[in-house]
């Protein structure tokens, strides 16, 4: 074996991992993102009040819902929330 099937050998081993962290990364991101999806449906059973007292409104819930399926929604609240703030 030559030092350049060595480093063959190893760039494609890395190649795997890196394309095997890529896949786990996404489906970290999507489960991440089904899961505050749900939790943000939640939101929508709180009453006017109790999402006054978090920072949002009911017009933030249907902004933040446009999102598409694999986006997470609480981070386009976040926003809203954080933009509200600096206003303030």
């Amino acid at each position: 074996m030559t030092a350049l099937d060595l480093a063959t050998d190893t760039t494609r081993a890395a190649g795997r991992t890196t394309l095997l962290a890529r896949g786990l990364n996404t489906v970290s991101k999507f489960v991440r993102a089904w899961r505050n999806r749900r939790a943000f449906y939640r939101l929508s059973d709180m009453t006017d009040s109790e999402l006054r007292d978090i920072g949002l409104t009911r017009a933030d819930l249907h902004v933040a819902v446009t999102s598409p399926f694999g986006l997470d929604p609480t981070t386009r609240l976040r926003a809203i929330v954080d933009a509200r703030a600096e206003e303030a």
